[in-house]
Parts: C-alpha cells; sequence; structure tokens
C-alpha cells in the first residue's frame, strides 16, 4: 500500500511539474489514469512524424500543421532539378542516412550523408514541454561539403510549411519584405483550435554562412539574400505534395528568366532554380536559402501558451541535455552485454534503436477495402484460388472513413506506413526503452478494428501514402489476417508488469518529466490495469475474428486430433503465395487445397491463447482465464495431433492428397520451427531434440550469418523470387534466439545444447549485422545465408534493429550457472 501510496504521489508531482493537473483529490485512481493519459499526450505531440521523408515535423493531430526540408546541390543545369531531396528513396545516392539518438519525448540528432550532392548534413531537433499545446520545439541544420565536393558548393536549401484545416498562417510582415529577398530571420505566425497561437522563426544562421552570390546581371534584379519567402493558397489535398508545389513555382521562375536572358547566357544554376519571392498569407510557405560551402541554421517553433519562445540559444543547451539523458536511459536499460560490450556497438546499438524510434509516423487518412464479401473468398472450393482471382478482379473496393494511427515502420523508403504483423516485432526494443510510447502504439492500432474484429494487415491511409503503393496492393481484404504479434508485445507488457521490480525505477529522476513518463503506468498498478482493460474488448473481438475466418477444416477429412475445432488455415492463398503468412513465398502444399492446415497459424493461435489467458488473469477475469486456458491446451495437443511427422522429426503443414486423405507436406525451414518460436515446446518437449538440431545443421538452416528461412536440402531452396526461401530474416531470428535463451535459463534435457547455439548464434547475427552496416551505412531487410550481404530493401530499420534485443541479452559463457537466480 505504502508503494502504491509513493508512485501516486511521484506521478501528481509529475503532473504538477508540467502545469496540467487540476486541483482534486490527488489519490483519486481516475483522476490519476485521466491526467497521466493527458501527460502522455503532451509528451508525444510533436515529432518527425512523416517518416517517409528525409526530415518532416507534424503533430499527432489529423488535418494540422506541418514543415520539412528539401535540398540539392545547383552547380550544373543537367543536374539541379534531380538533386533535389524530399522523400526518402532507396536510389538517390545515400551513403547512409538515419538517427544517430533519438527520443521520442525528447528529441535528437540526425545525420545524412548525401553523396549524390557531395554533402552531409545533421538535423538536430528538440522537443521543449511546457503550456497546454504540447510544447515548442526546433531543428538546427548543419550542412558540410563532404571530401569529393567543393568547399564553396551552392547548395540550395528549402523549408516549408504548410496547414491543413481551419486556421490561419501567413509571413509576419515585420520581418520580411515584400520588395526583396530576407537579410535576417524570417517569422511565420498562426492559429489553429488544436494548436492555439504559434510562431515559426527561420533564422538567418552564424556570421559564418556565405550566401550564394554572382556577377550575371540578373542578380542585381534579384538579389538572393539570406532568404526567398513564397506564400500560396492551395487545395488541401495538394498540400502533401512539397517537391511537386517547389517545382511548380521554380519552373515558372525559370520560364521567366529564360525569356528575359535567353538560353545563351542563363544565370548560374543557383541563381535560375529558385522561387519567386511572393510572402503573404497563405496555407502553404517555402523559404529558399542558397548557400556556398558549409551552413547553418536554425527553425523554431513557439507555443502561443508555452512560458517563453523557442530560441536558439534554448536549443543548444537543450540539445546537450537531451544527448546526455539518451545516452543514461539507454545504458540503463539496453545496453550491449558481453561480447559486445564495446563502444562501437554502444553507438551501433543507440544508432538501430533510434533509426526504430525515429521511424515512428503518425498518418491520418482513408483507405481502400474491398467490401463485396463475395462467397469465393471462403476458399471452400478446389481450385478456389482462381475463383478468387475473379472475385478480386470484379469487386469494386470503396473508400472508407479516415482513419489515425500512430506506428512504427519497416523502411522510411520503401515501407513508409504501418504494417500489422511487422508492428509486434518492432515493439519489442521500444518496450523496453519506453514502455508507454509501445503502449500508446498498440492502442492506436486497435482502435483501427472494424465491427467484426479485423485490422487490416497493412495501413495504407491517404494520398500521400498510396502513393508509394502500386495500386493492385492498395485494396485490403476484411477475411485476411496476418501474424498477431501485438500480442508478444502485449504479453512482454504483462510480464513487466507483474514483476514490477526492474532496477530502472530505483534511479528514476522524478523532475525528467519525459523519463517518469516512459514508465509511469509499468510504476503504477492502476494504471497498467485501466490501460489494459480499455481496450480489453478489442483484444477478445480480435481473438474471436481470428477463430472465426481462419478456421481450418478437421471433421471432413476424419482426421484424428484431440479438438476437432482447433485447426487453422490462412485465407488469401494462390499457387505461389501466402502473403497474409507474412513469410510469403514460402513453399506450401501443392497444389492449394481447402483442406489445407498451416502450422504456423495454429502455432501464432497457441501464442494468442496463452496472451488472452495471461491478460484475462492479470485482470481478474476468472471465466475468460479458464476458456482461453481451455483453447491454449486444445491447440497445443493439435499442433502434436495434426502436424508432427514422425517420418521427417518436424513439424508440416497438412493437406488433402488424391485419395481424400489427410498428409504432411515438409518443407524443412522457419514454417517447421513455428511451434518452438512461440514458445510452444517446453524443455522436456519429445519434440524439442529434433526441432534443435535441425537449427543446428549446417546442412539443413545454420549458417555462420544467421537462421535460414528454408533447408539448403529443400527441392525450393534459394528458387523462384528467392525472398523466404534462403534469406536470413532477423525477426524469425529473433523468435529463434529467444526461446534458444528460454531454454538454456531452465533445468532440462537439453539445457547444454541450447547454451551453446544460444552464444553462437548471438554472436553470429550481431557481427553480421554490425558488419553490413558499417560497410553499407544502412540496415537490411535480410541477409544472405552464404555471404552475409545485406539484400533487399536498405534503411530496413524496423525488426532488424531487433538487434538492439539481441545485443543487451545476457552472455551465457561455456560453464556458467544458467538459472533464474542468475538472471
Amino acid at each position: 500500500m505504502m508503494h502504491h501510496l509513493r508512485i501516486s504521489v511521484l506521478l501528481t508531482s509529475l503532473l504538477y511539474a508540467i502545469g496540467i493537473f487540476a486541483s482534486q483529490d490527488p489519490y483519486d485512481a481516475s483522476i490519476l489514469i485521466k491526467e497521466a493519459a493527458r501527460a502522455n499526450n503532451e509528451s508525444l505531440l510533436w515529432g518527425p512524424y512523416k517518416p517517409n521523408l528525409y526530415f518532416g515535423v507534424r503533430p499527432r493531430i489529423a488535418n494540422s500543421l506541418s514543415a520539412g526540408l528539401m535540398w540539392a546541390k545547383v552547380d550544373d543545369f543537367a543536374t539541379a532539378q534531380q538533386n533535389f531531396r524530399h522523400t526518402c528513396e532507396q536510389n538517390e545516392g545515400m551513403a547512409g542516412y538515419g538517427w544517430d539518438e533519438y527520443d521520442v519525448r525528447k528529441g535528437g540528432h540526425q545525420t545524412i550523408h548525401d553523396a549524390g550532392n557531395t554533402l552531409d548534413l545533421t538535423i538536430d531537433f528538440i522537443k521543449v514541454p511546457g503550456g497546454q499545446h504540447g510544447g515548442s520545439w526546433g531543428f538546427r541544420v548543419k550542412g558540410t561539403p563532404r571530401e569529393d565536393g567543393s568547399p564553396d558548393q551552392p547548395i540550395s536549401m528549402i523549408f516549408y510549411t504548410t496547414l491543413e484545416g481551419l486556421g490561419q498562417l501567413g509571413v509576419d510582415p515585420k520581418t520580411v519584405s515584400e520588395d526583396a529577398p530576407v537579410e535576417g530571420d524570417v517569422r511565420f505566425t498562426g492559429y489553429s483550435s488544436e494548436l492555439g497561437d504559434f510562431s515559426i522563426d527561420v533564422t538567418d544562421g552564424p556570421d559564418s554562412n556565405e550566401y550564394f552570390k554572382h556577377d550575371h546581371p540578373s542578380y542585381d534584379e534579384k538579389p538572393l539574400g539570406h532568404g526567398i519567402v513564397s506564400s500560396a493558397m492551395m487545395a488541401q489535398q495538394q498540400l502533401w505534395q512539397a517537391k511537386g508545389i517547389l517545382f511548380t513555382q521554380m519552373k515558372g521562375e525559370v520560364d521567366n528568366t529564360i525569356k528575359e536572358f535567353g538560353t545563351d547566357d542563363p544565370p548560374p544554376p543557383a541563381q535560375l532554380f529558385t522561387i519567386k519571392h511572393a510572402p503573404g498569407d497563405g496555407n502553404v510557405h517555402i523559404v529558399q536559402k542558397v548557400f556556398t560551402g558549409a551552413f547553418e541554421f536554425d527553425v523554431l517553433f513557439s507555443s502561443g501558451s508555452a512560458p517563453k519562445p523557442m530560441t536558439s540559444e534554448t536549443l543548444t543547451k537543450e540539445l546537450e541535455a537531451s544527448s546526455l539523458s539518451f545516452s543514461e536511459r539507454f545504458k540503463q536499460v539496453l545496453a550491449p552485454q558481453a561480447p559486445f560490450d564495446s563502444t562501437k556497438y554502444l553507438e551501433f546499438s543507440k544508432a538501430m534503436l533510434s533509426n526504430l524510434i525515429g521511424g515512428i509516423g503518425f498518418f491520418h487518412g482513408d483507405d481502400v477495402v474491398d467490401r463485396s464479401a463475395s462467397p469465393a473468398y471462403e476458399e471452400e472450393n478446389e481450385g478456389f484460388w482462381e475463383e478468387t482471382a475473379e472475385a478480386r478482379a470484379a469487386a469494386k473496393p470503396v473508400i472508407g472513413s479516415p482513419k489515425d494511427l500512430f506506428t512504427c515502420v519497416p523502411s522510411r523508403p520503401f515501407f513508409p506506413r504501418g504494417f500489422l504483423w511487422d508492428e509486434g516485432f518492432h515493439l519489442m526494443p521500444v518496450m523496453e526503452y519506453d514502455s508507454d510510447l509501445a503502449l500508446e502504439i498498440i492502442k492506436s492500432w486497435f482502435h483501427l478494428m472494424d465491427e467484426d474484429g479485423w485490422i487490416a494487415r497493412e495501413q495504407i491511409l491517404g494520398m500521400e501514402a498510396r502513393s508509394k503503393v502500386p495500386p493492385e496492393f492498395t485494396v485490403q481484404y476484411p477475411h485476411y489476417a496476418n501474424p498477431p504479434t501485438l500480442f508478444m508485445a502485449l504479453e512482454a507488457f504483462v510480464d513487466k508488469a507483474k514483476s514490477n521490480k526492474s532496477t530502472q525505477f530505483e534511479s528514476l529522476d522524478n523532475n525528467d518529466v519525459a523519463e517518469s513518463l516512459r514508465t509511469a503506468t509499468l510504476r503504477n498498478p492502476e494504471l497498467s490495469e485501466a490501460y489494459l482493460r480499455s481496450f480489453y474488448p478489442l483484444m477478445k473481438r480480435h481473438y474471436f475474428w481470428y477463430r472465426n475466418t481462419q478456421r481450418g477444416d478437421i471433421k471432413s477429412y476424419d482426421r484424428e486430433a484431440f479438438s476437432t475445432k482447433e485447426g487453422y488455415r490462412w485465407r488469401g492463398r494462390s499457387v505461389q503465395h501466402i502473403l497474409t503468412s507474412g513469410i510469403d513465398d514460402y513453399p506450401r502444399a501443392q497444389p492449394p487445397h481447402p483442406g489445407e492446415l498451416h502450422v504456423d497459424l495454429i502455432s501464432w493461435m497457441g501464442m494468442m491463447s496463452r496472451a488472452m489467458r495471461r491478460i484475462a488473469q492479470y485482470l481478474g477475469e476468472e471465466e475468460d482465464m479458464e476458456e482461453f486456458a481451455y483453447y491454449e491446451t486444445a491447440i497445443m495437443r493439435n499442433i502434436d495431433d495434426l502436424h508432427w511427422s514422425e517420418k521427417e522429426q518436424t513439424f508440416c503443414d497438412a493437406t488433402i492428397d488424391e485419395f481424400e486423405e489427410s498428409v504432411h507436406v515438409c518443407h524443412k525451414g522457419y514454417i517447421s520451427l513455428f511451434p518452438f518460436l512461440t514458445g510452444l515446446l517446453g524443455p522436456d518437449s519429445p519434440r524439442l531434440k529434433p526441432v534443435l538440431d535441425l537449427i543446428n545443421d549446417p546442412e539443413e538452416l545454420w549458417s555462420d550469418y544467421g537462421i535460414r528461412s528454408l533447408s539448403k536440402k529443400d527441392e525450393y531452396y534459394g528458387t523462384e523470387e528467392n525472398y523466404w526461401r534462403s534469406p536470413v530474416w532477423m525477426n524469425i531470428n529473433y523468435l529463434v534466439l529467444k526461446n534458444l535463451y528460454d531454454t538454456a535459463i531452465v533445468p532440462g534435457p537439453h539445457q547444454e545444447q541450447a547454451r551453446e547455439m544460444y552464444s553462437k548464434l548471438r554472436k553470429n547475427l550481431v557481427e553480421n549485422v554490425f558488419r553490413e552496416w558499417k560497410k553499407t551505412g544502412f540496415a537490411w531487410e535480410q541477409y544472405n545465408p552464404d555471404s552475409g550481404n545485406g539484400q533487399r530493401t536498405q534503411h530496413f530499420t524496423g525488426w532488424t534493429s531487433m538487434v538492439v534485443n539481441m545485443m543487451s541479452m545476457p552472455d551465457l559463457p561455456k560453464g556458467a550457472s544458467t538459472g533464474h537466480d542468475e538472471l
């Protein structure tokens, strides 16, 4: 009781400190919960929540203010326009980019090595709490020519800001002349109902800045000054296309300049590719600065309700404090353990976590859904894949209502949107660093659910998100599932909430608001229970949607199993793919059959049932707990009865042969491991030894760089797309590693084998991802099992960031005690 009282007082003090606690009874649990939510929302309001951009800031508010950067080296007529950077792209000549340090509640440091523009950029972003509208923020941009660039190369830097929805935004006439580009700071002032009054200052920067000058007569007519400002009013649905807006304005100026001076005597590219100076009111404003050589400037957002405005001095001070705070927090909760306890791995691990959290986005918009509910989508007939293809072609998808989503993304250049099965993996590192941030993301995902319990596996919300997706992949289907990995994160939270004895709380700085908010829910039993209760009905609805829509057929084929109900089959299957499984082209039964049963899906359902049982128990829902326990037991029995092959000594999918008999389809690889990966094989399981031997065999799955997705002996190894048919994937390898660890720390007949495999695999995985990161500047979607080379999508800082968890896991040297007391 005294412990709970002390925590309540701590949080109450926190809420008073940030000025949002009303004068009510400080020990009223409902008030505590409400105000804790408010404090969390304030802390998370602003961020670089446009991960599809190299840098873009917005609040977690639909139709609101946003800001971003563009830039280009402008020394050549032929290449200047194509050099402009804005959206993260896979093939723009980047030598690496991303966050070296980032804390979602404070800010961080991003480095961009733009080899194509021979420019290195750093962007330091900081948030300062205060007031009633999420506080103020600012960022500092520094540019330096790379070694192969010219020391006086001209760089065109573009800052822009837009305002969607109701409100006003305009140039402060005191800072800008209508007749000539600005010679000092530029200020914008604005208002919206959600943000109140605010201002944005774009500073001139230090005296060391040199702005581009030249002798062409065009300069006398239009001196570049320290900032060209253009303001316009545009349709709201166009505002996300900032680069297109810039190019449209630039084209008008280019045409006018060429018309005046001709093609034989044009101005230099740095002068030619500029916008018209036209400051004023509008919902889109552009500031263009053309520098020579190295440069620096600040952008400062000041909330009108904050105690004092944001300044460059405040920015400098807060940047230093934020970096120190991040390093201290990281070392406290995620410090790499031996043999990775050196500076190089610490910096690597910090960067990987920072890129994951720095890639969090806030998305708002409508989606495209096929609500036709065609009977073909039941996939009950032989040849069903042809029927479903025809049904999809004939369907008329509808535009759904606008939705919000707060989520990590797998890859900023290639997958800048939410993916359901990726997100549970993303949240494993996030949960360690900032558990309340992870909970906020989980809650956001569950609030996407429809009345049936379906959550679309891919969240493509609005025109900006759809611009990155081929049209044939934009439609979502309400009978399509995805691995329910959010329940892995929920289970991790329950583990933490139950133990509630981590040393991270003992050194809590009560004066650090952000630090207090990161673990507020874990430190307060009232908040933990309230959080889970707030969407427990949605969890149940989601769980039973899986049971109802993805059920497989046991009865029709006289299959012998403990339960006649616990068999599962992914819907959305084609001949070559089961995209809904997440393991797209992994070999399955041929041809597809409506009697198939998939071992990965029943394993996911086992994990999901276990998580629901534990959550129900935590909340005191006894009847629900008993129901979920019954399903969990039946699933575990049926995994053995339906999917274990004595002949192959592995877990396999099942299908129906030409004699209408149930047979196993065995392709040794990730699918075979799923009962182990989902924690359904105990240390005494008779199936554990063959699973460990399969993982450990270099002629099957083991490689020097991680566990292969498919056995080298399989006829489909490395064939066709070779997406999940040989490469090493970090999300599945994390599950292998975690369950090897869980096996190694409890007594059992295979404890020592698991310990040896754990130590070798952990070393192989970490060293390879680190080596490729140093070599290429990027984390990768997958890794080649023969060379270790990163491949497919670059800057894949989604689940590849789970290497952070791998480094922070305990070292288990040979001969050391592996009992629980050691932990």
